[in-house]
């Protein structure tokens, strides 16, 4: 199965021409490629003005950004894309919000640790609960209700915790506890909430072919 190795993941914020956050803490820090030298693509040629892209192009790229953002595969990502297309509503905001009520996108969201990677790592080796039970699913899509909450003996390991920030807020749809390092999903995901800069009109455009 194919992965996103850690040696990769600057190069792929140097692809999509922007920072993709993958590396937590490091991609707000000075060490960023991107603050260093500025979003210069990879390889010997990525210097050179590059040519125009074709609408395809255009959409595989945003489609593209939007997996490494959260960190999925292709299959899941349009698996998720033809879940999104069976409820009601806006496929686009469907699909959104599916990528959301990911567990290792709420782990993230919630400042239980410092990227989503290090959230799926979390849920593998056992450390996140759910409703006080264990779940290593990374994929589990959240519910109304769902409390979430990070093992307290991991979390002495870990160290400082973005949720520890006097600054650091959660989105509206999540009820954060500091105190119990827990946090509780009140509602779904607000479509205007949704920061991460993707275009889901060209994801959705790249799926319709």
């Amino acid at each position: 199965m194919s992965r996103i190795t850690v040696s990769t993941k600057c190069r792929l914020c140097r692809a999509a021409g922007g920072k993709l956050f993958i590396k937590g803490a490091r991609c707000l820090s000075a060490k960023c490629p991107i603050e260093r030298k500025g979003a210069v693509k990879p390889g010997m040629h990525g210097a050179k003005r590059p040519s125009k892209p074709t609408d395809y192009g255009i959409q595989l790229r945003a489609k593209q950004k939007a997996k490494r953002i959260y960190g999925v595969q292709e299959t899941q990502f349009r698996n998720l894309y033809l879940k999104a297309k069976t409820m009601k509503g806006l496929v686009g905001d469907n699909l959104m919000s599916l990528a959301e009520r990911r567990l290792d996108n709420v782990v993230y969201l919630s400042g239980l640790c410092l990227s989503r990677s290090s959230a799926k790592q979390l849920i593998s080796h056992k450390h996140i609960l759910i409703n006080k039970k264990i779940l290593n699913i990374s994929s589990y899509q959240v519910k109304i209700g769902d409390t979430i909450s990070l093992d307290k003996k991991i979390a002495k390991q870990i160290g400082d915790l973005p949720l520890s920030l006097s600054d650091f807020k959660t989105p509206s749809w999540l009820d954060l506890n500091k105190k119990e390092l827990s946090v509780k999903v009140i509602s779904l995901p607000n479509p205007e909430e949704f920061k991460n800069d993707i275009e889901v009109d060209l994801i959705i455009e790249y799926y319709s072919r």
